[in-house]
């Protein structure tokens, strides 16, 4: 049980002197590159800098002890920032302080609800946020995030806003007011930085530039020129401190904690699961996850953390870097500690401009093209989909993009549902292969007195009258020839008691004109179903079959029913001995 909850007790004690040197370089990467990034986020946030170094520090050493990822690089990032900023931005608070207060309850608040969802083993949940929609998302959230930062990169003061086109009108509006030194510096930020990228990846280019931009302008004097800079970064650790909020205010944090929650989990357990991949000596289980995630939240919120989670690029670095185990994350943690504990004062000339920069690069490396391109092509509800979150999250808000995005695709979800594939299977000739007539339409043989369609879903409530009117729709096309209708029931995984009710009706209605209904291919917890029910005593146990071949011999009288056939066709869990023998007999 204590390995369960703590994964470091699985490793810690098979922990290999071979393993030092990867989790030695790769937790020093990740925390020399987490100073800055971290820094940074929490101006995305709308926090002081300081708080993305109090960000990185307790919640990474949780995950280390209790998550399931070796490597997972915990901390802040730039999505759960502009969330945080977008869900803190629409109430109306007093000033900074309480700006902060609500920042870090709503850590407290979303690790709850994480810890809660995972103890309930709840971690499907995110399979709700379809790709599409998290896309879409992504490329608007990384727009606004970006654009956000240019009131920093041109050193004027520009009206904030998550929607798109407010944010635009106030840029122009205030473009006449750039700071042509700060501009510079941003400017030549970005460049380094994409520059170094391409050589080498590893390289902690935002280290670089964030030396090289306090140098500038400490030597230069540039803060006299207007160029604006971190200031005084508070030095020491965050001290331990309850957070606490006004009671009412909760309400108005739930739908923001739920979000970030969900979201947060969604941006870590797709990482891990892509960096899982490459090592065979863990798995990654999503509700622990959970579990890890949300207790470093809270433990964080403690310690002054705002909300944080698994992030895509320091993720990579460190598995890239040679990180095997959660000891690459406290080395990452303690790189942060000794930064808060003697290197504050050294970040005092760090231009905004440059902080800007590392952003701006890194989120619009967060924008996707190839894949709305291949949805085009290939997909193109799911690509409506896809533009629809973004142009939502742009145009309408953050908070409301997601929610929104995730509601259409479950929408469009139940529509498939409620109109699944139909075919009209044929014989192709000279087999008993039965196959869809549209697309072997040249090699099937079709026949006027026996109609066969293959339904492609589960029957229930919600697809029960599609599939009586387009079975009704076929046997009209028919006419008067038709003797008999074979239901290929492969596919059907599941009849609730809407759709076996309708099915009675269809099959006395059937029989009726005189028309024989056979079932064939039913699957065992479709057969449980068929038998459990009023379906068996209309259908007759003698219209089941195996294969749809041998229901047309049968329909045609070439052959009868073998006692295997029967009893294959005919098993159910309450009938393992004989099937049906005594209701047949």
């Amino acid at each position: 049980m204590l390995k369960k909850v703590f994964p470091i007790f699985t490793w810690l004690p098979a922990y290999k002197r071979s393993y030092l040197s990867g989790d030695l370089v790769a937790g020093l990467t990740v925390g020399i590159m987490l100073v800055p990034q971290g820094m940074a986020y929490a101006m995305i946030a709308g926090l002081p800098p300081v708080f993305g170094l109090y960000a990185a520090l307790i919640p990474q050493i949780i995950y280390a002890m209790m998550g399931t990822s070796r490597q997972l690089a915990v901390g802040p990032v730039a999505m759960d920032s502009l969330l945080v900023a977008a869900g803190l931005g629409a109430l109306s608070l007093s000033g900074i302080e309480e700006y902060i207060g609500m920042a870090i309850f709503l850590a407290l608040f979303m690790g709850v609800i994480q810890l809660l969802l995972g103890l309930l083993r709840m971690g499907f949940l995110v399979n709700f946020l379809s790709k599409p929609v998290i896309s879409g998302f992504t490329s608007a959230a990384a727009i606004i995030i970006g654009l956000s930062q240019l009131k920093h990169l041109i050193g004027a003061e520009i009206a904030q806003s998550n929607q798109i086109h407010f944010l635009l009108r106030n840029v122009l509006n205030t473009i006449s007011e750039t700071n042509g030194y700060a501009l510079g510096i941003g400017l030549v930020a970005i460049l380094l930085i994409i520059g170094l990228k391409r050589l080498n990846k590893k390289f902690p280019a935002a280290l670089l530039v964030v030396v090289l931009g306090i140098l500038i302008v400490y030597l230069g004097g540039w803060q006299d020129f207007g160029v604006k800079i971190v200031g005084a970064v508070p030095k020491g650790l965050p001290e331990f401190q309850i957070p606490s909020i006004n009671g009412s205010r909760i309400s108005e944090l739930l739908p923001i904690a739920l979000t970030l929650a969900l979201i947060a989990f969604m941006e870590a357990i797709s990482v891990a699961k892509a960096v899982e991949e490459k090592h065979t000596d863990y798995e990654v289980d999503a509700n622990q996850e959970l579990v890890a995630l949300g207790t470093s939240n809270i433990i964080g919120a403690f310690f002054q953390s705002y909300p944080t989670t698994g992030g895509f690029s320091r993720t990579a670095v460190n598995e890239q870097a040679g990180a095997k185990t959660g000891v690459a994350a406290i080395i990452s943690a303690l790189i942060v500690g000794l930064t808060l504990l003697f290197l504050t004062p050294l970040f005092h000339y760090l231009p905004n401009a440059v902080l800007a920069a590392i952003i701006m690069v890194a989120v619009f490396g967060l924008i996707d093209l190839k894949y709305p391109i291949k949805l085009f092509k290939y997909r193109k509800d799911e690509f409506v989909l896809l533009i629809l979150t973004f142009l939502i999250t742009l145009v309408i808000g953050i908070k409301e993009g997601i929610l929104l995005g995730v509601l259409i695709s479950l929408l469009l979800m139940v529509y498939r549902a409620s109109k699944p594939h139909i075919a009209i299977l044929g014989r192709i000739k000279g087999t008993e292969y039965f196959k869809n007539i549209d697309r072997f339409n040249k090699e099937v043989e079709e026949r006027a007195d026996l109609l066969i369609l293959r339904f492609d879903a589960q029957l229930f409530f919600g697809n029960k009258d599609y599939f009586k009117n387009q079975l009704f729709k076929q046997i009209e096309k028919k006419g008067k020839g038709l003797k008999g209708i074979i239901l290929n029931a492969e596919a059907i995984n599941y009849i609730d008691s809407s759709a076996a009710l309708q099915l009675q009706h269809i099959i006395k209605e059937l029989n009726a004109r005189g028309l024989r209904f056979m079932i064939a291919g039913a699957i065992g917890p479709t057969r449980d179903i068929i038998f459990s029910s009023d379906l068996i005593q209309l259908l007759g146990a003698e219209n089941l079959f195996v294969k749809t071949y041998e229901a047309v011999a049968h329909f045609d009288g070439k052959v009868s029913k073998s006692e295997i056939q029967k009893r294959i066709a005919q098993q159910t869990k309450n009938l393992l001995h004989d099937p049906l023998t005594d209701i047949c007999q």
